[in-house]
């Protein structure tokens, strides 16, 4: 059986999906979606295969190699499918909607995500990846494809499919409209959304939940907000704790910075390889935002490392962000890839690029073995490797071998330096090239903070930059369209809401690095466009698609949950809060009262599946901490008012920095009470107020910092607004 892929390619050659192009050259006759391919399945009467992955998937790979590589398996698929390809990534709201048939189906999800419809997109079997034949009690694909034609075929079973199809669907509708009803917010929904994360909380190895295990940015923003709120240490030690085993495992990049996606393992040694844009942005956040709570260190060096990764291997010449790094590359030595095959190491390796003072340091505290440290590896596919990870620490690296602790990182890093190097002359994993905007706005969130937190001028150029990137090539200003992915030159799909969503929080977070009013503006109207487009005026929250984005859609639907990346409705709850101490417009702050009251059972019954939300309830019961402060920005002592503010994790503030007679002017036009705040005697001064209620202006760091410590801590509930 000859697995030789086609020497011609597909209908998918023409797309710039990375993902896509992956495939263009499968002997499957491959379509995108869309409706060629559904007119294709009406006029055929054949059922629809949709095969949904994303470019660096790893399963995605194995089962393109075993399979649709495969070119009697490939034949078996034309005769009896109509075969479309979807990059979750381009189009996650098609995503959404089938992982949550198959989810329902089989009880479990994951990709490659392999769904049969019928020709009216309706689900009716569905699984993810299947293995080229019978395996882990799985059936092979070509079986599964051949029952799927032979049945569609069969007039005698085919409306036992269909039936099934009407029924999922109708799942999938009651799903979407919900049964949950609205509810008013509770502080108490606080404190079950922190219990709900300690019974989970892995007190041995950090994390939450068994293996595999997931960063969850998500669970940290929530911690650290609720420990500010309510001055539970625990709250914040989970997450500290966290952090700092994540930085400890596998699970980072040792050599070169940024985080993996996931750890395999419970103690986050080995990874799966594969580097996200959206975890590092979020994660980056967490670690500044964990400097900022305990001034460790070592939690900002991780941010700083993260931020310069992403700079060196994920940043577009004009300065949008990449999305991702395979898994997956090929080995020095060998013809095909494996997962982590550039970031392993034999020791003999490392023995040979190092001097040997600096290899016996380097392999004691980076856990370097004879015959490899990998002790679960069920595919055989780290054997006699290393997975670098700190097995020891500093302190104890040094008395193991008489150094001090400076020696002993001196070398260390000495022994980093040259081995990134060496590893740098390795065949690279591939890179998803595409830019994609909401990933976009996470990540000039993280660079933005940066900044702020760190101080680095290159982190506030850099989030400009990758702003400017979105104005250019990602949005149109006429419509107010921001679109999703730009790729070689094509900017493509309609955006959803979670990239509207997102890139609010980054140009609210941007607007807080120089106070340049163009973010606000700009922040403002996609805050209005997200409303018109996604907002379900109805029930309250948001759909992933506009009501006009696709036709194809069976339907619309919300995000409920805040998973690896967090949902639009959350974050837009944020972002709305935000707005609205910034702009005085209260049609914002009610509209996140009602997606809290949309999403109030959730909040209630399932207070882990919506983190994000929660910190968004906490921000609304809480009275914000509103900062004001008047100067210019090229005055040494306005910034350093602007640096003890930024200096100290306050969630619950506002910061707004009047400029000049125009900028205090075009403030005080929607917040009257900040017309007559100007500097004393010709210094700046800093106005600390709670709802519009100041104390007397200072103009010293040593005179603003008590009123800020004063603040921090649990700043109290709001009284229901009149």
């Amino acid at each position: 059986m000859s697995e030789t892929p086609a020497p011609h390619a597909n209908r998918l050659i023409r797309e710039k999906s990375p993902y896509l192009l992956q495939h263009a050259y499968n002997p499957v006759d491959w379509y995108p979606w869309g409706d060629e391919a559904f007119a294709k399945a009406k006029s055929e009467d054949k059922p629809i295969l949709v095969s949904i992955g994303y470019s660096t998937c790893h399963w995605c790979h194995v089962m393109e190699r075993e399979s649709y590589e495969n070119i009697a398996t490939a034949e078996l698929m034309n005769r009896y499918l109509v075969n479309v390809k979807v990059d979750r990534e381009e189009r996650p709201d098609v995503d959404k909607i089938y992982m949550t048939a198959v989810s329902a189906m089989t009880g479990s999800g994951g990709w490659p995500l392999n769904v049969f419809l019928t020709p009216d997109l309706q689900p009716f079997f569905g699984g993810t990846y299947f293995p080229p034949e019978a395996r882990w009690g799985q059936p092979g694909w070509p079986d599964v494809v051949q029952q799927i034609g032979e049945s569609w075929r069969n007039a005698g079973v085919r409306p036992k499919l269909l039936k099934a199809g009407r029924q999922i669907t109708d799942s999938l509708r009651q799903y979407v409209e919900g049964s949950a009803l609205p509810a008013e917010g509770d502080p108490a929904w606080l404190d079950n959304g922190y219990a709900a994360l300690a019974e989970i909380y892995d007190r041995a190895h950090g994390g939450f939940g068994p293996a595999p295990k997931f960063p969850m940015p998500v669970y940290h923003h929530f911690l650290m907000r609720y420990f500010a709120r309510s001055g539970k240490t625990d709250a914040r030690d989970m997450s500290v704790q966290t952090l700092r085993a994540m930085a400890q495992g596998g699970i980072y990049d040792q050599l070169g910075g940024g985080f993996a996606r996931y750890s395999t393992d419970t103690h986050w040694h080995v990874p799966h390889f594969e580097k996200m844009l959206y975890d590092n942005a979020q994660l980056a956040a967490n670690y500044l935002e964990g400097y900022q709570i305990t001034q460790d260190a070592e939690l900002k060096r991780i941010a700083y490392e993260i931020l310069a990764y992403i700079q060196r291997d994920m940043t577009h010449p004009e300065g949008g962000f990449y999305s991702a790094e395979d898994a997956d590359s090929v080995a020095p030595g060998e013809a095909h890839k494996r997962e982590g095959a550039f970031y392993v190491w034999t020791k003999p390796e490392v023995a040979r690029r190092l001097e040997p003072p600096e290899a016996e340091v380097f392999m004691w505290r980076y856990g370097v073995r004879e015959n490899g440290n990998v002790t679960t590896d069920p595919h055989g596919e780290f054997q006699g490797q290393n997975v670098l990870y700190a097995a020891h620490p500093i302190e104890e690296t040094a008395r193991q071998f008489g150094l001090t602790e400076d020696e002993t990182r001196q070398r260390l890093d000495r022994a980093r330096d040259k081995l990134f190097r060496a590893r740098s002359e390795r065949p690279r994993p591939h890179l998803d090239d595409k830019i994609i905007s909401g990933w976009n706005g996470l990540m000039i969130s993280a660079f933005a903070k940066g900044y702020r937190v760190l101080g680095h001028e290159t982190y506030r150029q850099a989030a400009e930059r990758a702003a400017a990137f979105l104005q250019k090539h990602l949005y149109d200003s006429s419509s107010r369209t921001l679109y999703r992915r730009w790729r070689d030159g094509e900017r493509a799909v309609a955006g959803i809401a979670d990239d509207y969503a997102f890139v609010v929080q980054g140009l609210l977070d941007l607007y807080e690095c120089r106070y340049d009013p163009r973010w606000l503006d700009w922040a403002e109207r996609l805050s209005d466009e997200m409303n018109k487009r996604f907002y379900d005026s109805g029930r309250g929250g948001y759909f992933m698609t506009a009501a006009e984005a696709d036709s194809r859609l069976l339907l619309r639907i919300k995000e409920d949950m805040d998973n690896v990346e967090p949902s639009a409705s959350s974050v837009a709850v944020l972002n709305l809060l935000r707005l609205a101490q910034l702009t005085g417009r209260e049609d914002y702050r009610n509209r996140a009262s009602e997606t809290l009251r949309c999403f109030g059972s959730n909040l209630k019954d399932s207070p882990r599946a919506l983190p994000m939300m929660l910190a968004g309830l906490g921000n609304s019961l809480t009275e914000p901490l509103e900062i004001v402060i008047a100067g210019r920005l090229d005055d040494p002592e306005t910034q350093d008012l602007l640096q003890t503010v930024q200096e100290r994790f306050l969630p619950h503030r506002s910061l707004i920095v009047l400029t000049g007679d125009d900028v205090r002017r075009r403030f005080a036009e929607r917040l009257p009470y900040l017309a007559t705040m100007m500097e004393i005697a010709g210094r700046p001064a800093a106005y600390v107020c709670e709802h519009h209620r100041c104390r007397r202006p200072v103009s010293t760091p040593e005179e603003l910092s008590p009123l800020l410590d004063a603040s921090k801590g649990n700043q109290g509930v709001v009284e229901e607004r009149s």
